[in-house]
C-alpha cells in the first residue's frame, strides 16, 4: 500500500524555498510585529488628507509601503499552511497573520473613508499640483467610482478589523477539507490497497486509466464528501450571507453587481461568457464523452469516467525537470526577458512539487510583489502536470513583469484579465509540441491535452460560474441553502449540460463542495474569459507574428494600470463582443471533429 509521505520526509529538491521572503520563521515574527507597529504611525495622516495634495501624497505612499510588506508577510504564512495545513504552528501563524492583517486594515480604513468625503473635483486638483500623485491616478479613480456604495467611516473601520472573521468560511472550508477528512482506502481489481486522500483522488485517481481504481477511488471520495455536506453547506451559506448583506448594506442593485465592479466587467459581459459557452459548448462537450465511452469500451459512462484518459497506453511519465525543458523551449517565442523568468523559476526552487500530508489541493501561483512569485502544484508524473505547471508559471511570468515595470499600487489587474497570461502558456506548449512529431498519435495525444485545457477551463470554471449565477438568484430571494438544495442546484447545472452522454451517480450531485473558488467571489467564469481571450491572441500570432508578441508583453507590462477591456483591445481583441467567445468555441468544436477522425 503506497504511504504519503509527512512534509519533513519529503525530499527537498521537490519544494519551494521560501527564504526569498523570510530567512526565518523569527524573522518573520520580527516583521509581523514591526509592520502593526508601522500602522499605527500611519494614523499620523488621519484628518489631514483635506489639508493637501502633498499630504495625500505622503500617505498614499506610506500607505504603498506598509501593503507592500504587508503582503509578503501574509503570503509567507499563506505557503507556510498550504504546504502542511495539518501542522500546528501553520495553523496558528496563518491565523496570526489574518488577524495582523484585518488589523493593518482597519488601521488604513481612514484613508479610503477621507477620500472620498472629499468635495468633488478635489482629487483631481490635487494630481495636477502633485506630480507624486500621478503614479496612483488610477487607483483614485477607481476608488471615486464606488463612492456611491460607501458607508460611514467608522462603519468601514469596523467592517475592516473583522475582515478575519468575515473571511471565515473560507479558512474553515480550506481546514475541513484537508485537515479534518478521512477516506477509506480501495483496492483495485488485482487487490493492491490504495489510500486516498483530497490530493491523490483529484491529481491521481480521477486520471487513472484503472476503471476499477477509478470508480473505488471515486466512491470513497464522495461518502467521504457526503459527511461533511451540512458542514459544508452551512459554511458557504455563510459566505453568500455575508456577501448578500454587504451587497445590500452598500446600496448595489445585487451581488453580482458588487463583484462585477472590482473586475470593471459590466453584467452583459459576464452573460455572455457563462450563456455562449454552457450553450454552444455542450453539444461538442457530449460529442467528446459519447467518443470517449466508445473509445474505451464502456457501458456506461458515469461522472467519475470525465476525466478518464482516452489512450492509456498512450501516456508516457514525464519528470519535472522534462516538463520544464519542454515547457522553455515552447516559451522561447516569448523573448528573451520573459524566458529567464521562466528558467529561473524552474531551477531556483520557486515550485513546490511534493505530495505530502496535509498539502492544499489544486494549483496556484503566490506572486508578493518585491519578491520572486511560488507556484503550489501536486507532481503527478504525466503531462497534465506539464500543462498545470505551464499554466502556473503564466501568472509568475506576467506579474514578475508587471512587478517589474509598475509600482506595487498598479502591478496587479482585473481578475477579469488575470487568466489569460496562464492559458496562453498552455496553448503554446500544446503548439509547439504539435510541431515536434508528424505521428498521428502523437498528434492525437496533444489535441487531448488542449481539450484537458478547454475543459478544466470552459467547463469545471464555467459551470462553477453558473452554479454561482443560480446560488446568488437563490439567496437574494431569500431562499435557505441547504446541502439538499445546493446538491440539487448542482445536479441540475451537471444535467443540463451534459444531457444524456454522461449518467450522473448521486456523488456528482456534491461537486459543489469540491472548489475553494466558490469563496473567491466571481472567480470562476474568469477562466473562461482568460483563455478565449488567449484563443484568439494564439491564433493573432499565428497569422501576424512577432508584432502580436510584442504587443502581448507590453499588456504583460502594463499590470493594473489599464481596464481588462483595453488591456485585451491593445492585444488585437475586442471581449465586449460575444465573436471571440464563438470563435473559441468552434475551435473546441474542430478539435472534437479531428479527434473523432484519428480514433
Amino acid at each position: 500500500m503506497k504511504q504519503r509521505l509527512l512534509r519533513n520526509e519529503v525530499p527537498i529538491e521537490l519544494t519551494w524555498d521560501l527564504s526569498e521572503l523570510f530567512p526565518s520563521n523569527q524573522a518573520w515574527e520580527t516583521e509581523l510585529k514591526t509592520l502593526q507597529e508601522l500602522a499605527t504611525h500611519i494614523q499620523q495622516y488621519k484628518g489631514n488628507l483635506q489639508n493637501g495634495a502633498s499630504h495625500l501624497a505622503d500617505c498614499l505612499e506610506a500607505q504603498e509601503g506598509l501593503l507592500e510588506r504587508t503582503m509578503r508577510v501574509a503570503t509567507y504564512a499563506r505557503l507556510r499552511f498550504t504546504e502542511d495545513t495539518s501542522n500546528p504552528q501553520n495553523q496558528a501563524d496563518s491565523i496570526r497573520s489574518g488577524d495582523a492583517t484585518s488589523g493593518i486594515g482597519a488601521a488604513l480604513s481612514f484613508i479610503r473613508s477621507e477620500i472620498l468625503a472629499l468635495p468633488d473635483g478635489t482629487i483631481e486638483g490635487y494630481i495636477k499640483e502633485e506630480p507624486r500623485l500621478e503614479p496612483f491616478r488610477k487607483s483614485l479613480d477607481d476608488l471615486l467610482e464606488t463612492k456611491p456604495h460607501q458607508l460611514s467611516a467608522e462603519t468601514e473601520a469596523v467592517l475592516a478589523s473583522l475582515s478575519e472573521v468575515l473571511g471565515a468560511p473560507y479558512n474553515i472550508y480550506q481546514r475541513s477539507k484537508l485537515s479534518d477528512m478521512s477516506f477509506s482506502s480501495v483496492n483495485d481489481e488485482q487487490g493492491v490497497t490504495h489510500p486516498v486522500s483530497f490530493a491523490l483522488f483529484e491529481t491521481d485517481y480521477e486520471f487513472s486509466a484503472n476503471t476499477t481504481l477509478r470508480r473505488a477511488s471515486y466512491e470513497s471520495f464522495t461518502m467521504t464528501l457526503e459527511k461533511y455536506q451540512n458542514t459544508f453547506a452551512a459554511t458557504y451559506a455563510t459566505e453568500v450571507k455575508r456577501q448578500t448583506v454587504t451587497a445590500n448594506l452598500r446600496g448595489y442593485v445585487s451581488v453580482t453587481d458588487m463583484l462585477l465592479q472590482p473586475q470593471q466587467v459590466t453584467k452583459e459581459m459576464y452573460h455572455t461568457i457563462l450563456d455562449v459557452i454552457r450553450m454552444e459548448l455542450a453539444p461538442h462537450m457530449q460529442r467528446l464523452m459519447k467518443l470517449k465511452k466508445k473509445v474505451l469500451g464502456l457501458d456506461r459512462l458515469l461522472f467519475c469516467d470525465l476525466k478518464a484518459p482516452f489512450d492509456p497506453e498512450f501516456n508516457p511519465s514525464v519528470t519535472t525537470q522534462e516538463a520544464g525543458s519542454t515547457i522553455l523551449e515552447a516559451l522561447n517565442v516569448m523573448g528573451p526577458e520573459y524566458t529567464e523568468l521562466m528558467e529561473q523559476a524552474l531551477s531556483q526552487r520557486w515550485i513546490d512539487y511534493a505530495d505530502n500530508v496535509g498539502k492544499s489541493t489544486g494549483a496556484f501561483c503566490a506572486s508578493p510583489y518585491g519578491a520572486h512569485p511560488f507556484i503550489l502544484i501536486t507532481w503527478a508524473g504525466n503531462m497534465r502536470s506539464a500543462f498545470t505547471l505551464a499554466h502556473e508559471l503564466g501568472h509568475a511570468g506576467h506579474l514578475m513583469l508587471a512587478a517589474r515595470y509598475q509600482r506595487y499600487t498598479n502591478f496587479r489587474p482585473s481578475t477579469y484579465f488575470i487568466e489569460a497570461p496562464s492559458t496562453m502558456n498552455e496553448l503554446l506548449l500544446a503548439e509547439h509540441i504539435l510541431k515536434q512529431s508528424s505521428d498521428p498519435r502523437m498528434k492525437r495525444w496533444v489535441i487531448l491535452q488542449l481539450l484537458n485545457t478547454y475543459y478544466h477551463n470552459f467547463v469545471t470554471h464555467l459551470l462553477e460560474g453558473d452554479m454561482q449565477s443560480r446560488v446568488y438568484a437563490l439567496a437574494e430571494s431569500g431562499e435557505a441553502l441547504t446541502a439538499k438544495k445546493l446538491s440539487s442546484l448542482k445536479g441540475n447545472v451537471l444535467s443540463e449540460f451534459w444531457g444524456d452522454a454522461v449518467e450522473l451517480e448521486p456523488g456528482a450531485n456534491l461537486t459543489w463542495m469540491r472548489q475553494p473558488h466558490y469563496y473567491m467571489g466571481l472567480y470562476p467564469y474568469t477562466y473562461a474569459a482568460g483563455l478565449t481571450a488567449s484563443t484568439a491572441v494564439v491564433q493573432l500570432m499565428k497569422e501576424e507574428g512577432q508584432p502580436v508578441i510584442d504587443r502581448w508583453l507590453e499588456v504583460l507590462k502594463a499590470g493594473g494600470t489599464v481596464r481588462p477591456l483595453d488591456l485585451l483591445k491593445h492585444a488585437g481583441v475586442d471581449m465586449a463582443d460575444a465573436k471571440p467567445i464563438r470563435s473559441a468555441v468552434a475551435y473546441v468544436g474542430s478539435l472534437v471533429d479531428e479527434l473523432e477522425r484519428l480514433f
